[in-house]
């Protein structure tokens, strides 16, 4: 059972929604998240304000990620060299 929500808008004291004359009715296009299809639907920026933050989340924690990882290759890359790059420094007395 697919559960269908009213098309009462909270911005039109929760009046039917007007679609095309509202400026919040908008198109979001991208990719499936599971299956990768190509995806273009139409609706409310308040209802769609949900979907998004999810997938805002999501792209921040892959981000996190990234960083963490090329962060470890430079610690890894840079910590051998770190001895020799002092012994070439003048000592301060």
């Amino acid at each position: 059972m697919k559960i269908e929500p009213q098309p009462n808008c909270p911005l039109n004291a929760f009046e039917s929604c007007k679609k095309f004359e509202c400026a919040w009715f908008m198109k979001v296009a991208g990719t499936h998240p599971n299956t990768g299809a190509e995806t273009e639907e139409w609706g409310c920026a308040m209802a769609w304000l949900p979907v998004l933050l999810i997938e805002n989340a999501q792209q921040s924690r892959q981000t996190g990620a990234a960083v963490e990882s090329f962060r470890n290759e430079v610690v890894k890359n840079t910590t051998p060299a770190l001895p020799d790059a002092g012994a070439s420094l003048p000592r301060l007395s």
